[in-house]
């Protein structure tokens, strides 16, 4: 699963690099190319259609990141709990240095 989502994105981030360099913000780009096709509306179609291809292959793209972050995410480590037997063994064993320190001469 993890591999299809990867090569989704992957796919899409290259179709979105093409998509993003036919475009020219002047106004230009493959839409220019149709010359008279510009009063016929044949300009406005292309530029919607790369507009929404834009639009829809970056969203893809970042809803296959989000949805790979989410299922290669590791499970939150928690630091572990000593428990209550190991807090007693280390007071008792500091007892313990105390009271032989104490009887040592």
């Amino acid at each position: 699963m993890i591999g299809i989502i990867t090569a989704i994105i992957l796919l899409s981030s290259v179709l979105l690099v093409f998509v993003v360099y036919i475009q020219n913000p002047k106004g230009g780009g493959l839409s220019s190319d149709f010359g008279a096709a510009q009063q016929i509306g044949g300009v406005q179609k292309t530029n919607d259609f790369i507009e929404k291809a834009t639009w829809s292959l970056a969203i893809i793209v970042g809803i296959g990141s989000i949805a790979l972050t989410v299922m290669t995410k590791s499970p939150e480590l928690s630091a572990p709990e000593e428990p209550q037997q190991g807090q007693q063994d280390g007071q008792d064993a500091n007892q313990g240095n105390q009271n032989t320190q104490g009887t040592t001469p």
